[in-house]
């Protein structure tokens, strides 16, 4: 499955923003999804899946409460709304898919997103 990855942009803090990843090639709902950040410097991060029903979902805890992962199997779209954002937000956004996000194994990755924050 491809992945194109949008959304991101500059946003002052305490703001929001909604990502969107778009996916084509093979049956969308037949993947789990995820989206990952990485910062400058640090290395890549986990912060929230779905599964391919939307029925679970689950969050890193720097972003529980404040973002919520969604999907459109019909429009085999995957989102990340982020609310209530912090400068420590600030970093490149990436979705990924796998057949069972529980064993952490995405093997299909879009481009990244950028989202800075500012104070």
């Amino acid at each position: 499955v491809q992945l194109q990855a949008s959304g991101g942009g500059l946003v002052q803090a305490g703001g929001s923003l909604r990502l969107s990843c778009a996916a084509s090639g093979r049956t969308f709902s037949r993947y789990d999804m995820g989206w990952f950040r990485q910062a400058p410097g640090k290395e890549r991060e986990f912060v929230a899946a779905i599964s391919w029903s939307g029925g679970r979902t689950s969050y890193a805890d720097p972003v529980k409460g404040r973002f919520t992962i969604s999907r459109d199997n019909a429009k085999s779209t995957a989102y990340l709304q982020m609310n209530s954002l912090k400068p420590e937000d600030t970093a490149v956004y990436y979705c990924a898919a796998t057949s069972d996000y529980a064993r952490a194994d995405f093997g299909s990755w879009g481009q990244g997103t950028q989202v800075t924050v500012s104070s």
